[in-house]
């Protein structure tokens, strides 16, 4: 089943879970990438990329386990333009209801030259066959040309008209290393529809990435020259500097219907929560200034606006808080919430319990945050799943005290877990948080670089939980750990050691780039 051709339907394609996982450190698992294809699914995204199956067995099955999961959404799998990567994608998008393979080839001549090793000839057969191939798995087979930004526009049309010839149903035209302007994009984008044949029978997409701090514009421009699929990702995540922003793009539709003569159908109204749960999964945290999904989007500090808004909300807003989801982080429970009511929320926030053990294991969590927090809130409960154990746990935090007075050096003595065993470090730091880190690796002795450390309070008030993002780094590895915890330092301990756990488990994968 492919998408209707229709000049007012503007399709989103969301690359979170495989174009998003390139950010350093944010790659997922099955089940954190399962986590956030139901909440893609509730937001009534078109299609979701879920993976690159070929990248590896942990990617394979993860896009496989997607394609089982969802029923409203199309389940794409990414694959380079060769046998191998295209019988991959098909047999992991097999089980999905309705399912794409997404294949690519480089076509600018720096990528076939220094990166392929291919002459032009050699690169439209590539296309073609791949394009063939995929169409014996599905007969919704998407098209890219990778680089097309720095791609001969005579060669991208030549590229274009064989893969259509060859069965190919979206053509997407990316801007792989954010090189270009919206008025040079839109142009390149227009021309293209103009030129290559048979282009009204195809969907042209538009594909760009965040280096220039253009990404969100360039594809719009696209839109307005014709194309009618945007590939973007939640939060705009992404390798470098990131992707084109969802959110950014569909509300921008959707507020500017005098300028944009097309709709999407996004539940808007899903897009902050499917904000929270991506920056709670990667570790990337959302820039407080950050449009339609920073805490500060909707906050006004100055007088006159304040006064504006409280006399009439469109002097200074173009769009409601509640239309993109705030309204909806509301109290939910509390220390006196029984197991019933803990699993009905998790249900509706869409975060699923597979058997009663895991249940009963939440729920114990969650009552122990009870006794720290007396109010609870949506926010509270998907980070309760943020740091919990990996299926393969080598480190785990058994007990801590910390220790820091004026004039003296803070002081940490941590009991640890580690593979069956506790052992106990003690260490003085420059802070509670340095000692903490310094008393783990005594134990550890890692031999990882410490990228990142950062802290964000997941709701209000003096007791909120706070969420710790620790980014390691390890003969060119890079892994995110999470932790939370009302006591800042705990959090920081549990961040440090998912962090050394995902370093233990996670194995190697490719990072293609479109």
């Amino acid at each position: 089943m492919t998408l209707k051709l229709t000049k007012d339907r503007l399709i989103i394609f969301d690359t979170t879970l495989r174009d998003g996982e390139q950010s350093p450190g944010a790659a997922m698992n099955r089940e954190d990438k399962l986590r956030i294809a139901r909440q893609l699914e509730r937001l009534r995204v078109d299609v979701i990329e879920a993976g690159f199956p070929a990248a590896s067995q942990g990617d394979f099955e993860a896009v496989k386990s997607v394609a089982e999961a969802v029923r409203e959404s199309i389940v794409c799998g990414l694959a380079r333009a060769n046998e191998n990567d295209v019988r991959r994608a098909g047999e992991a998008i097999q089980p999905a209801k309705q399912g794409r393979i997404h294949t690519f080839i480089a076509t600018s001549p720096i990528h076939m030259e220094k990166k392929l090793r291919m002459t032009p000839d050699q690169v439209v057969d590539a296309a073609v066959a791949a394009v063939k191939l995929a169409r014996q798995y599905t007969d919704d087979v998407e098209f890219s040309a990778e680089d097309a930004v720095r791609s001969d526009f005579d060669f991208l049309c030549r590229v274009f008209d064989a893969v259509i010839q060859a069965g190919a149903k979206t053509l997407n035209v990316p801007d792989t290393v954010g090189y270009s302007i919206p008025e040079l994009w839109g142009e390149r984008m227009r021309r293209l529809i103009e030129t290559v044949p048979n282009a009204d029978q195809v969907i042209w997409s538009t594909h760009c990435h965040n280096d220039l701090g253009l990404a969100v514009a360039n594809s719009l421009s696209a839109v307005l020259a014709g194309a009618r699929q945007v590939e973007c990702t939640i939060n705009g995540l992404g390798e470098r500097a990131g992707n084109a922003s969802l959110e950014e793009v569909v509300m921008a539709v959707r507020t500017r219907p005098d300028v944009f003569d097309c709709e999407t159908r996004i539940e808007t109204r899903e897009i902050v929560p499917t904000s929270k749960l991506v920056s709670q999964i990667t570790g990337y945290p959302v820039q407080p200034n950050k449009a339609i999904v920073g805490a500060n989007a909707f906050a006004h500090e100055s007088g006159i606006h304040q006064d504006g808004v409280l006399k009439h909300r469109e002097t200074y807003e173009i769009m409601r808080a509640e239309e993109v989801g705030w309204a909806t982080n509301r109290l939910t429970l509390g220390k006196l919430s029984g197991r019933n009511a803990f699993k009905t929320r998790l249900a509706e926030l869409n975060i699923d319990m597979p058997n009663e053990e895991t249940l009963n294991a939440a729920f114990a969590r969650f009552k122990a945050l009870a006794d720290k927090k007396r109010e609870i809130f949506d926010e509270d409960l998907t980070a309760l799943f943020t740091d919990e154990a990996p299926a393969q746990e080598t480190w785990r935090l058994v007990s801590s005290m910390f220790h820091s007075e004026t004039g003296e050096a803070p002081m940490a003595k941590l009991t640890l877990w580690v593979e069956g065993q506790e052992i106990q470090a003690e260490a003085t730091g420059s802070g509670p948080v340095d000692a903490t880190f310094k008393a783990i690796e005594k134990v550890a002795n890692s031999q990882t670089d410490l990228l990142l450390y950062s802290v964000n309070a997941i709701t209000t008030g003096t007791d909120a939980q706070g969420e710790v993002t620790v980014r390691l780094s390890r003969d060119g590895r890079i892994v995110n750990g999470l932790g939370a915890d009302t006591d800042i330092v705990v959090a920081s301990a549990k961040a440090y050691l998912n962090a050394l756990n995902k370093l233990c488990s996670h194995g190697e994968r490719l990072n293609p780039q479109l």
